[in-house]
């Protein structure tokens, strides 16, 4: 069990280049945090902080109550699994998973029993005897995990360890990780992935990181449904919320946008008359999008210039002028020509967000 405490951490290299500033965080007993954001946003520098395996040049990092800045990977209580495998081609799994409490002077009692604790976890028991050659990529990294699971440690790091698996694979081994986490409750777990899935469906709470800094915390839904942000708002979910500029034209419990070259959009986000003529932006993601009905208002009024169709779901794609993102509906069902045809697009007012200078009005 192991609560961790991150407070005003930084992380600069050679005193000039600043990757990470101002990061806090609490991290619970027996949560599962995901660290998700754009390539080089520093999610997996913070995780190598948090091992030791990178020095924290400016904050604290506490484990129980304890800063460990300055204590040795080995004696932090934490485990790690990479996105590589990493194991000894020339020991059988058995060997493999023993060998960190073999180094430690473990008896062969104790040895036996966390090895094969761990192999009943993961499913591993029949696998023992063979060498990593004879297993599969899913395997192999099950394998990765029950070594860190036999240390027996405080914290469990995993540094994007499905990156290296393919399609079916990775579906197989994240069920696995949430199985094990449910089999684990106490354990504390920190989760680096590029993946939106594996995000939101493992974690307790995703960490959003940006900028140099955190964008945003919360509960996968919690960061679907209420962004705190634009960037939040555009990275979580595919495809991502659409962005549609106007400006605030009715004020108070129901808030009227009058969206540029389209129609009015309508939130349930409440404003005051200062904020009357606003500009903002409408965020509406695909799936909150519907056709709108004959003589109901619409917010968007555009020409399809392309037509996925999936069977579950249909995506229309609407390319405006200049060097605006594509905007995109997500229809359930199918729906045959509707390419190169004129559509009008409404949506509740519950799922139309309002972003004012890159922060959400719903705050």
């Amino acid at each position: 069990m192991a609560e961790l405490k991150l407070t005003n951490v930084g992380k600069t290299y050679g005193g000039k280049v600043e990757v990470l500033k101002d990061i806090n965080l609490d991290i619970k007993t027996g949560e599962l945090i995901v660290f998700v954001g754009p390539s080089g946003c520093g999610k997996s520098t913070l995780l190598r902080m948090i091992a030791g395996l990178e020095k924290i040049t400016a904050g604290t990092l506490e484990i129980d109550g304890f800063k460990v800045n300055d204590v040795p990977p080995s004696e932090r209580g934490i485990a790690m699994v990479f996105q590589s495998y990493a194991l000894y081609p020339h020991m059988t799994v058995y060997d493999n998973m023993s060998f960190a409490l073999k180094i430690a002077k473990k008896s062969k009692e104790e040895i036996d029993e966390a090895v094969r604790r761990a192999a009943g976890i993961l499913q591993l028991d029949n696998l023992l005897d063979r060498l990593p050659k004879e297993l599969s990529g899913g395997q192999r990294q099950r394998v990765a995990i029950g070594r860190a699971i036999v240390r027996d440690p405080k914290v469990y790091l995993f540094d994007e360890p499905l990156s290296n698996l393919d399609a079916a694979l990775r579906v197989a081994t994240r069920i696995e990780i949430a199985q094990l986490k449910e089999a684990m409750p106490n354990s504390t777990m920190i989760y680096v992935t590029h993946d939106q899935v594996e995000a939101m469906t493992l974690a307790d709470k995703i960490v959003v990181l940006a900028d140099k800094g955190i964008a945003q915390v919360g509960s996968p839904l919690d960061l679907y449904e209420t962004p705190d942000n634009e960037f939040v708002a555009q990275f979580i979910g595919s495809p991502s919320m659409n962005l549609l500029p106007g400006k605030i034209s009715g004020t108070g419990a129901r808030t009227e946008v009058d969206i540029t070259g389209h129609g009015t959009a309508y939130s349930d986000i409440a404003t005051q008359d200062a904020d009357k003529g606003r500009d903002v932006k409408a965020g509406i993601r695909p799936e909150d999008f519907r056709i709108a009905e004959e003589g109901e208002d619409y917010i968007l009024h555009a020409t399809v210039d392309y037509v996925e169709r999936l069977g579950e779901v249909t995506l229309l794609y609407f390319v405006p002028e200049g060097d605006a993102d594509p905007l995109i509906a997500k229809l359930p069902g199918i729906h045959q020509g509707l390419r190169g045809e004129i559509v009008r697009l409404t949506a509740d007012p519950s799922k139309v967000h309002l972003f004012a200078n890159g922060q959400s009005l719903r705050r």
